[in-house]
Order: structure tokens, then sequence, then C-alpha cells
């Protein structure tokens, strides 16, 4: 079986001197390929530096975090810019609106999502949408953006089927699913239930995030079996199947 984890920071300083060693098992555990999500300035060096010792398995993406604008964030976004220029980029993101730690910089966050739809659209390259108690907010703007065509990733889905149904509407949308989906309790594990296989894509969001039977340690991409079976066992389908449509989803979304 194949998977490809859609959303993993990899390169985040949680794994220190061990990036490549995960690297190594996560293609053990048949994750062949991992997309990494860009935060922003601080960190873009290390995303890339790591991608370009694995080409053939990591592919990096750009953008800025929501909850990394800030006063500075006409200089981080010129920045994306540049480096657009500079690297080989699979998709715009992580971005989106971020209502849960701070809302300081509320209206400059809409503006940067604005800003970066329209570099992936200019671009011609997926967006990885980044929302937390803001889901009315970035529907409203995906709205105002319905007359270009978009497409892209809802990271860490947590919205209802009914939410789901509405970026039906508004482009070609898929939602990740990753470690919450193995807690007990999760919303989302019935709400899986009815989103088609079609429009699933697996994440780990490493190093957080980290499914049942590893919670409490650091998440990284070799744990997404965990998460395919308990998909696979919401669905009442083999684990091989979500392997297959998922892995083919993540292919056609970032064209990899």
């Amino acid at each position: 079986m194949e998977f490809i984890d859609t959303h993993s920071h990899l390169y985040d300083e949680a794994f220190s001197s061990e990036e490549d060693i995960a690297v190594t098992r996560a293609v053990e555990a048949g994750v062949t390929k991992m997309i990494l999500p860009d935060i922003d300035a601080s960190t873009r060096e290390a995303m890339f530096t790591l991608a370009e010792r694995h080409p053939d398995t990591l592919f990096p993406t750009l953008g800025l975090h929501p909850t990394s604008v800030s006063q500075n964030w006409k200089e981080e976004l010129d920045a994306v810019e540049k480096s657009l220029g500079n690297h080989k980029i699979w998709a715009i993101g992580e971005v989106g609106i971020d209502c849960y730690w701070s809302k300081e910089f509320l209206e400059q966050q809409k503006e940067v999502f604005r800003v970066q739809l329209e570099i992936a659209h200019k671009s011609d390259l997926p967006v990885i949408i980044h929302s937390r108690e803001s889901t009315e907010l970035i529907i409203n703007i995906l709205r105002d953006y319905k007359h270009l065509p978009s497409r892209g990733v809802f990271h860490a889905y947590s919205g209802s089927v009914e939410t789901f149904h509405e970026l039906e509407k508004l482009g070609d949308w898929y939602i990740g699913i990753g470690g919450v989906l193995t807690y007990k309790k999760a919303s989302i594990a019935e709400t899986v239930k009815n989103i088609p296989l079609e429009r699933i894509l697996l994440e780990t969001d490493s190093p957080y995030l980290t499914p049942v039977p590893h919670r409490g340690k650091r998440n990284e991409s070799s744990y997404i079996p965990h998460i395919a079976e308990k998909l696979a066992l919401q669905k009442g389908i083999d684990i091989a199947e979500v392997a297959k449509v998922t892995t083919e989803n993540a292919k056609r979304l970032f064209r990899i």
C-alpha cells in the first residue's frame, strides 16, 4: 500500500537532527510522499534544505501562516513572492485565518489570506487552508473569489457535513483528516462517514496531533497508517481502498 502525508512539518525543530530518520521511517511505513506546509520566513530555509535532500519524497509549499501575521506582514508576504520565483513548490500554504490564538491582527489575516488566494490562482497552485474558529470567515472570503477557479484542502478538517457541502459549491476542495480522527468522542469520526472518500486526504500535521496509539508522543509521517486504519473502520471498507483512493486524491490535487 502507498500513502501520502499531505501535511507534515518534518523540518520543525521538534525533530532536531532526526528529520532524515523520520523520512526514512515514513517511507518504510509506506508513506512514499509528504507535503511540507510553509509557516513563515523563520522556518523556510529549514524546509527547503530538508526537501532538497529528499527531492522525490518531500514536496515543499509556500505561504504565510495566519498565526505568523503581525506588524511585519507586508515584508513576510514579499518574502513569499520572492521565494515563489526561486523554488519549485506544489501549493500555497499553509494559509487562512486563526481566531483561536489571537484576534489582534484579524483584519490583516483576512487581507493576507486574500492576497495568497490570488497568488495561488496566478500560479495555478492548490491552497492548503488553516481554519481555527474561523470557518465562516474563510467561507465568506472564498465566496468572494468564487469567480476564480480554486482548489485545495481544508487542513485538519473539523467542520460538519453541511459545511463540506458548502465547500463543494466553491471549488475543487478536499478535507484533510489526521490524528484527531482516532481520538475518543471526536466528532469528525462521525462526519467522515458521510463525506466521499474521493474528497479526503490523509495528513499528520506532525509533530502535532499524534494519533492513537502514539498519542502523547511527537507525531511523524510514519503514523499515517494508523489514521488510514481508523478511516477504513469508520467507512466500513478495507484499508487498501483508503490507501489507494486518498493517494490518488493527493496526486491529483498537488500534481505530484
